[in-house]
């Protein structure tokens, strides 16, 4: 089966916004795009992110969780149908600290695929890769896809519920 990249992007909207408290919407991380091997996405400015008072400078640890996140999608879209790609190894590199009062965009790409391990790398900028915030590398685990049957079939199912209610004028 060829990994829906519609389907795909949908189910990183619902991890990324579906379940109110959890870090993600605490941070805010969004998607922007999805793509063979690369994603996209961004996490504005919040006062709840900020990691220094005095400056209004974000938290490094929410790059890092943009940077993983961001890495980690990215390194689900070299599989074959919808599946999670867990993180086994991350290494950041802080370049400069986020501007007070912007949003931060990563953007990541997939590099090399084996066959238990996909390999990502990422740039968190406000808007210029050429002018990074911090790079990161990563390495994500690749499960088998029957790992994740239950998932998808309860992802799906609730989609489908969902558009009938779309359709029905719910």
């Amino acid at each position: 089966m060829a990994l829906d990249f519609e389907e795909l992007l949908r189910f990183v909207d619902t991890v990324l916004t579906g379940n109110d408290g959890d870090h993600f919407t605490t941070l805010g991380i969004r998607p922007e795009y999805v793509e063979r091997h690369r994603v996209g996405m961004s996490m504005p400015y919040s006062e709840a992110l900020i990691g220094d008072p005095d400056t209004g400078v974000i938290h490094g640890g929410a790059v890092t969780a943009l940077l993983d996140t961001c890495c980690g999608f990215a390194a689900a879209t070299a599989l074959d149908d919808l599946a999670m790609t867990p993180t086994i190894d991350l290494r950041i590199d802080y370049m400069r600290a986020a501007t007070p009062g912007l949003t931060v965009y990563a953007d990541a790409e997939v590099y090399r695929v084996s066959e238990s391990v996909i390999f990502a790398r990422a740039v968190a900028h406000h808007g210029d890769p050429e002018h990074a915030i911090a790079a990161a590398v990563g390495n994500f685990f690749r499960m088998e896809l029957e790992m994740f049957t239950d998932m998808r079939r309860d992802f799906r199912a609730a989609q489908a519920l969902k558009m009938s209610h779309v359709k029905g004028g719910e």
